[in-house]
Formats: structure tokens, C-alpha cells, sequence
């Protein structure tokens, strides 16, 4: 089965070919005998009722400076393609949300991956407060005092922007800190959003699992370990991959969460877990698949196009 396929995502020529997933996804089409499509999500249009994308066919290779040749720059009708990737990173921002809802007009004809009403509606630091009892306490709050209720109910937190990715803008404020109003005021003088306060998990020093799920099943796992007198542990951050199996209590996690993701177009999706409380649910742009494929074997980048190609058969 021939698939037209367009990727929407950042600038393909200047990724880490040993560690973007998209990269390995769209590696992983050309092995199967799909044609690719490259475009940026600022290269996306509504015009007179179809959406457009302009960018160039693409063919991918694993060569270090050599990894991508471009066809000639043309507009395309994405209505036309069989699976359109919605790959680009977040923030999480306006610009993020008008593109799923335009992708949206030409979802399921085309297959949009992840399904982009959901993920517009299911934000990574948001949906797992639809599951309490999986996540440690958790508060979502511009106003001061609420934040600062919790510090005091916690004492050890973790402050972060609600939509931001990377670890960037994450701070951890122990009983001894006295930056809470300091760090709000910079917040709040960046954005109108909320916060994301959750409780300090000291399990973070062993790691932060992240967890792969193709269609809502688990497939594997790899394990983020922060860099010396660092908080964060993503890979954005200075992380370190490292090898790791799925506990009993990880695969109890994700046959809680599983049937909503598949029942809800999400097809690949990563999740953090540490200790034994989870996190985030990554739906925008998950990584780890090629940690996770150089560690265990495992190709989740077959399993995720299996996956697919089972729904467009459908």
C-alpha cells in the first residue's frame, strides 16, 4: 500500500538524524514505499475552501550532512494525500492551535496524525489531570495566593509555563526558596496564561521514564536521567538517555490512559512517568523513538505505521 504522505513540521534540513523521531518516521515511509512531502506550518494556507500546503517532495537518507534531498518547490492540495504527520514543535501557542484547526477540515478523508481536534483538546500538562489518582497533587493557577497555598501546603514544587516543551522556563523552588513572587512577576509579565505547579518528585534524580504508546499500547521505554545539580531531565535540557524496562506500575498506567488515547486518534504519543506518578501526555511532538530503537530494538517507527496503514486499509 503506496501512501502520499506530508510531513508538517520545522525545518527538515537542520534535525539530528540520530535522534528526530519525525526523521526516523519518515525514514521508516520510504522503507515501506510511501512518497513523502516537507512543508513548514507557516507554509500552510486556507484559501477558497481547500487547504494548501507549499513545500517540496522530499527523499531521506541516514547520511550525517547529506540527509535530505528536495524536489522542486510546489503548493499542494492536502485534501489530496492519504496521511498528513502534525509534527511541528510546540509552544503550544495561537499559531499551534489555527493549524489543527485547519488540518481538522480535511481530517479523516486525509488521516492527520496525531487527530488534530484532540490534540488541540488535549494539551500535554492538561489531560492528565483527567486521571488525579495517576499524577502527583497538581494545581493550574495565575492567581498568586493560590500558588502560593500550595507551596505552602508542598513546600518542595515545581513551577513551570502550562504550554511550554524542553524543560524550558522549569524551575524548582525547595522550602528554603524565596523566588515564588519573583518568578510570577516574570511570568506573568510574558503571558496572560496560567502556571503549572506540581509537587517536587525526588524520584527525578533517578530519571524520567519516558513511555512510548503506539495506538494506546506501550511499546517500549526509555529513561531520562537530568545532568548533575539539574532538575530537568529532557533531552532538550542535557538529559541523558539511558536503557530501561516498563514496571508493572508503568504498564498500570497506560491501560488507564491507552483506551482514551486510541478511542481518540492518537496514534503516537509519549508519556512521562517518574517515580510512579505520570506527568505529562505527549500528543504534539513526542520524541524517543530512535533512543528507544537503539536501546531495546524495538522499531516503534514500524509499529507506528502499521498502525496506520491498518486504518487507511479500513
Amino acid at each position: 500500500m503506496a501512501l502520499k504522505v506530508a510531513l508538517q513540521m520545522d525545518p527538515i534540513g537542520s534535525v539530528n538524524i540520530n535522534a528526530d523521531s519525525t526523521f526516523r518516521i519518515g525514514l521508516e515511509a520510504q522503507a515501506r514505499g510511501h512518497e513523502l512531502f516537507f512543508y513548514t506550518a507557516d507554509r500552510l494556507a486556507y484559501v477558497e475552501g481547500r487547504v494548501l500546503a507549499r513545500g517540496f517532495p522530499i527523499e531521506l537518507r541516514r547520511e550525517a550532512g547529506n540527509h535530505v534531498s528536495y524536489g522542486a518547490e510546489t503548493e499542494v492540495d492536502l485534501s489530496e494525500f492519504d496521511v498528513v504527520w502534525l509534527r511541528q514543535d510546540p509552544p503550544f501557542d495561537m499559531g499551534y492551535i489555527t493549524s489543527t484547526h485547519l488540518l481538522e477540515m480535511i481530517h479523516p478523508k486525509t488521516l492527520v496524525v496525531n487527530d488534530p481536534f484532540w490534540v488541540r483538546n488535549f494539551p500535554e500538562k492538561l489531560l492528565v489531570l483527567r486521571f488525579r489518582d495517576l499524577t502527583p497533587p497538581t494545581a493550574i493557577a495565575r492567581d498568586l495566593a493560590t500558588i502560593r497555598a500550595f507551596k505552602a501546603r508542598h513546600g518542595d514544587i515545581i513551577l513551570k509555563p502550562l504550554y511550554g516543551n524542553g524543560g524550558a522556563g522549569v524551575f524548582r523552588l525547595d522550602e528554603n526558596d524565596r523566588n515564588l513572587s519573583s518568578l510570577y512577576e516574570l511570568f506573568t509579565g510574558m503571558s496572560r496564561e496560567p502556571m503549572i505547579v506540581q509537587k517536587f518528585l525526588p524520584a527525578v534524580s533517578a530519571g524520567d521514564k519516558r513511555v512510548i504508546l503506539v495506538d494506546g499500547v506501550p511499546v517500549g521505554a526509555i529513561n531520562r536521567v537530568p545532568q548533575a545539580g539539574e532538575t530537568r531531565s529532557n533531552m532538550h535540557a542535557g538529559g541523558r538517555p539511558e536503557k530501561v524496562g516498563l514496571t508493572e506500575r508503568d504498564l498500570e498506567i497506560c491501560r488507564r490512559i491507552g483506551p482514551t488515547l486510541r478511542d481518540h486518534g492518537q496514534i503516537f504519543v509519549g508519556i512521562d512517568v517518574i517515580g510512579d506518578w505520570l506527568t505529562e501526555i505527549n500528543v504534539t511532538s513526542p520524541t524517543g523513538i530512535q533512543e528507544l530503537e537503539r536501546f531495546d530494538g524495538t522499531n516503534a517507527a514500524a509499529l507506528i505505521w502499521e498502525a496506520i496503514e491498518r486504518k487507511r486499509a479500513g
